[in-house]
């Protein structure tokens, strides 16, 4: 029986007709395993995946394939987003045993939850020099029955490396400035002069990179540097990957030129690539910046703002079964011939610079198409970074609807994604919330509060961002090495509890909770918050150099941490003109608290002067002389 119509996961829900008896990922799974003395076939994927799709109906609607299925394995299928736990120990699993990893995940392993063989997609036929599914699925089962101590045996070695890569020893050697500049120098050799971004193709968006290099810019004005990023913007920006007619990116171009992209549309791609625009439009007072960021949040609104107030995780790479079929055209749609690059199947991608009236046209039509199908589940961590971009772009930009949709997804957040002792769940859908929060849960939120803060003034928001932060030490801190495991201390008993620490696609738990550690350990002048925030940056101070690229927000927050500190105590709205001047540029080393607010500790004491909105600047809680008028920053600062 397959048991997957209870859930939730729109990816689960999608396999639940399949003739394969599929269980969700729990007790009953592995029990039976045990039960019936059969290894679990794990197979790990996401509904907006295109080769997700590809294998499920070459092998999973195949009765023929799924027959071998029931009768050899307890088979198992994992919605990798609901499940960060799950995916990012058998990914490891995958790589470690092949060299490469993706989805969709096929994992074999013991009843006892431990991996010993594994892969990504596999043909339903020999080809490309993969075996056909059906052929792997016999050739492990037998495995399984007539060699069971070679199985268990390379089963312990994986399961003994997954626990060492999990207890990674802090390095004694001092964090200090020259640790960013070679970071700076790995991305400038990495760096592609012609088309942007780093590495050749497939190309991702470096949003978290870019953020670091915008920072390193502000520090040390090298226009080289500043280059790098303003390529980057462009390059992304031209057409394909970037949707010129509806705004928001696709998930990546498969070529270096940024042009033919993979069509999935991602919440966190696109939370994350609108405030870098934003941030590079601070910088530089490229308009073209600000468009692109406000088309890319408009996006959200339009496309993946779901009915309670959060978004949805995704639109579908496919439409119909055929990718891209929403965004691309034919010669004979009216689209202006020098905006068509050839794509496949006689379809074209529009790149090149489009007139309003001609965008609203080519949109208007493109409006009557079919639509990809949405993952309308929401996820905590990426609706975090949603609530980041929409709290200070609503603030920045001067867009009331940006502020409104990030009050009412803080809402959202801190009531149907919590319960009822305040832990966030890590998802929601069809009024049902799953799972607890993971550390990137927690750390994402609780950043995107305190941008809310910052945007809005309001106290609740600064109150908030601080408790999760300091609930996810709690919950997630590693005592003995540093750093944060990615499962909280009470959660589900796995093989291995891991550390993530790769900010790519996202920024990694890690990185995140480090940042906002110091940010609420400056407002609080809490110095065990920020002694929790190196423990972080001790963990990979090695690999930082070797693979910047790798740990883009993990460079920012060391940035933060290495820089001067420098608090903005504001007593008034951030509407005052001595907040619009103080905090009207970009300065990423600042951390900001507004007031009246006794309990805070940045706060306490401070109060307006002649009743008037008043700007304290502090370093380490010293503070310069108030100042109630923009001319008499240049004073204090």
């Amino acid at each position: 029986m397959n048991r997957l119509a209870g859930e939730t996961s729109p990816y689960l829900l999608q396999h639940a007709d399949n003739p394969v008896e599929w269980h969700p990922w729990g007790e009953e799974a592995l029990e039976r395993a045990r039960r019936e003395d059969k290894p679990i076939l794990l197979s790990i994927g996401y509904a907006a995946c295109h080769w997700c799709h590809v294998m499920a109906h070459e092998s999973f609607e195949d009765e023929e394939t799924a027959a071998v299925m029931n009768k050899r394995f307890v088979n198992v299928k994992v919605d990798r987003e609901e499940r960060p736990d799950l995916d990012s120990l058998y990914m490891d699993a995958v790589v470690a045993m092949t060299g490469h990893g993706g989805w969709p995940m096929t994992v074999f392993l013991l009843p006892s939850g431990e991996p010993f063989l594994g892969g990504t997609y596999f043909p339903p036929e020999p080809r490309h020099g993969l075996p056909s599914f059906r052929d792997v699925l016999v050739a492990v089962s037998d495995a399984y029955r007539e060699r069971r101590e070679d199985v268990a045996r390379q089963a312990g070695t994986l399961v003994d490396a997954l626990q060492r890569s999990a207890a990674v020893r802090p390095s004694a050697d001092p964090l200090t400035e020259s640790l960013l500049g070679e970071a700076e120098r790995g991305l400038r050799r990495q760096f592609d002069s012609e088309w942007g971004g780093f590495g050749g193709a497939p190309k991702f968006p470096p949003a978290s990179a870019l953020e670091f290099l915008l920072r390193r810019y502000h520090r040390t004005g090298d226009e080289e540097t500043l280059a790098m990023v303003t390529r980057t913007l462009d390059g992304m920006a031209a057409g394909g990957m970037y949707d010129l007619l509806g705004g928001g990116f696709h998930r990546y171009s498969v070529d270096e030129r940024w042009l033919v992209p993979h069509f999935e549309k991602m919440l966190y791609d696109n939370a994350l690539l609108a405030s870098a625009y934003l941030h590079g439009w601070l910088v530089t007072a490229e308009e073209r910046y600000r468009h692109v960021a406000e088309a890319t949040l408009d996006y959200l609104l339009r496309e993946l703002r779901l009915p309670d107030s959060g978004f949805a995780s995704a639109q579908d790479a496919d439409t119909d079964g055929v990718e891209g079929l929403t965004f691309t055209w034919t010669a004979d749609e009216g689209v202006p011939a020098e905006l068509l690059q050839p794509f496949e199947h006689g379809r074209s991608i529009l790149r090149g610079a489009l007139d309003e009236q001609l965008r609203q046209r080519l949109l208007e039509l493109r409006e009557r198409r079919p639509k990809p199908l949405r993952d309308d589940k929401a996820i905590a961590a990426w609706n975090g970074l949603a609530l980041a971009a929409l709290a200070e772009a609503g603030h920045r930009l001067d867009r009331a609807d940006f502020l409104l949709a990030a009050r009412e997804l803080a809402e959202f957040l801190l009531g149907p994604l919590s319960d009822e002792d305040g832990r966030l769940h890590r998802s929601w859908r069809a009024g049902r919330a799953r799972n607890p929060g993971y550390l990137e849960d927690y750390a994402d939120v609780a950043n995107g509060l305190y941008e809310l803060h910052v945007a809005t003034g309001e106290l609740r928001w600064l109150r908030e961002a601080n408790r999760l932060a300091r609930l996810a030490v709690e919950l997630f801190a590693d005592g003995e090495n540093g750093g944060f495991f990615l499962s909280p201390a009470d959660g589900e008993r796995l093989v291995a509890r891991k550390k993530e620490f790769d900010d790519h696609p996202t920024p990694s738990g890690n990185s995140m909770l480090a940042f906002v550690l110091l940010r609420m350990g400056r407002i609080w002048g809490d110095d065990e918050l920020e002694r929790q925030a190196a423990g972080v940056f001790r963990l990979i101070r090695d690999t930082l150099g070797r693979a910047p690229s790798a740990f883009g927000h993990a460079l920012c927050a060391l940035d933060l941490y290495l820089a001067p500190p420098r608090e903005l105590a504001v007593i008034g709205s951030p509407r005052d003109a001595i907040a619009q001047a103080a905090l009207g540029g970009f300065d990423p080393d600042a951390v900001v608290a507004f007031g009246p607010a006794e309990e805070v500790p940045l706060l306490a004491g401070k109060d307006f002067v002649d009743g008037r909105p008043t700007l304290y600047v502090c370093e380490r809680f010293a503070c310069r002389a108030p100042v109630t008028e923009p001319s008499q920053l240049a004073a204090v600062s």
